[in-house]
């Protein structure tokens, strides 16, 4: 019903920026947040970044003043600019689309992740 397709991922060293995308399409009514979420191996997957349908934003701790997270309403699209990149950046960066369903209930749906390498 909803399909979210990144891009953006990539290798790049420490200190330098990468640019994330995610373009939702399908059934997107009714959003109430989009937003990137990262997984590193062995680790548990963890908020980063959300935007609220009202562009209200929320971060992680460990990206506050690095990250930036902004929206398309037009294009149903999400963006994560990621400045000074550090390698404990490293992840797999995963889409998320939250929104309103039928009876009060809200469902979630995910990207199939883009890899983020930063070397040192």
């Amino acid at each position: 019903q909803v399909q979210l397709v990144e891009s953006g991922g990539g290798l790049v060293q420490a200190g330098g920026s990468l640019r994330l995308s995610c373009a939702a399409s399908g059934s997107t009514f009714s959003i109430n947040t989009m937003g990137w979420y990262r997984q590193a191996p062995g680790k548990q997957r963890e908020l980063v970044a959300v935007i609220s349908s009202g562009g209200g934003t929320n971060y992680a701790d460990s990206v506050k003043g690095r990250f930036t997270v902004s929206g398309d309403n037009a294009k149903n699209t999400v963006y994560l600019q990621m400045n000074s990149l550090k390698p404990e950046d490293t992840a797999v960066y995963y889409c998320n689309l939250n929104r309103r369903v039928l009876r009060d209930a809200v469902a979630d749906y995910w990207g199939q992740g883009t890899q983020v390498t930063v070397s040192s």
